[in-house]
């Protein structure tokens, strides 16, 4: 990434992570343990690629991105919420995540379940805040709750879940992988794209950012993938092989190494060939190709 790239996306995680720590600063009486389960892992790290995204398709359909950071965090606490959720005994088990003990290991598990709801309704109260600040049209707002609600539910990333959950120790075959990680991972990535589209008034383009959103969602987790076989504990910051742990499928299983990698690099082409549509997308144009060298 240039330098000039690297600098806009220091500016966007500052203006983000300033947000997401404002959001949970209050801690009501009697309910400071929840508030605190929620900042903990709200601000444990993380790329924060979902409000960029949101942010910078705003940016590139003629909106202010300034002016969007609250409504961009929105998709931040869901995404939040799904890791807390995700790392339960019930789900995936996980004692780790970005390098510090999960949620249910911090607080319990009673407090991160609470911690991961309260996150997800923080998220629709963001939005109808904005609404009635008159930073958006209610129009807007409306549109921007539909498709949020919908990345979430069964036609998005709690199917995924589901489907995820129905998966383990048997093999699926790639068309039922795709079908899980559309939901389970893209079904956000395309939300924050196609909000930030919606928010900048630029309907006509929501299609394709909706199939950039596609090929990127899916090159995102073909990587995870890889990582998970490849990476370390130090560069992930959570356990390595938990998918072999619990026999899941995934695109390392069904396609090996090598060709999970070209299947990866194939898919960032598309993305980027999607782009071109686009004014002015040089930054994002290099976050998507270093997106498929990450280590983390």
């Amino acid at each position: 990434m240039t330098e000039n790239s690297q600098l806009t996306l220091n500016i966007y995680l500052k203006h983000i992570n300033d947000s997401l720590k404002a959001l949970t600063a209050e801690k009501p009486h009697l309910r400071e343990n929840i508030a605190e389960a929620m900042e903990y892992s709200l601000m444990a790290g993380g790329k924060r690629l979902r409000p960029v995204l949101m942010m910078e398709f705003c940016r590139m359909c003629g909106g202010n991105a300034a002016e969007i950071v609250d409504l961009a965090c929105s998709i931040e606490l869901i995404h939040t919420f799904s890791l807390i959720h995700d790392d339960l005994p019930c789900m995936d088990d996980d004692d780790y995540r970005r390098g510090k003990p999960s949620c249910h290991k911090q607080f319990g598990e009673a407090t991160a379940l609470l911690a991961g709801d309260a996150l997800n309704t923080l998220a629709f109260e963001v939005i109808a805040e904005a609404a009635m600040q008159e930073k958006i049209s209610s129009q807007a707002a409306v549109m921007l709750v539909s498709v949020l609600a919908k990345a979430v539910g069964v036609n998005g990333m709690i199917g995924g879940q589901i489907i995820d959950l129905a998966a383990e120790n048997r093999q699926i075959n790639i068309d039922e992988l795709d079908l899980l990680q559309q939901y389970k991972t893209g079904a956000l990535i395309e939300a924050a794209c196609v909000m930030g589209v919606i928010i900048a008034g630029k309907y006509d383009m929501i299609p394709a950012a909706a199939e950039y959103a596609d090929c990127l969602g899916r090159a995102f987790q073909i990587v995870d993938d890889i990582l998970d076989v490849t990476g370390s504990f130090e560069e992930l910051g959570k356990p390595i092989g938990s998918d072999a742990e619990q026999n899941k499928s995934t695109y390392v299983t069904a396609l090996g190494i090598e060709g999970a990698q070209k299947e990866a690099d194939r898919l960032t082409e598309s993305a980027l060939t999607v782009l071109r549509q686009f004014e002015d997308h040089d930054f994002l144009f290099e976050l998507t190709k270093d997106l498929l060298h990450r280590r983390s």
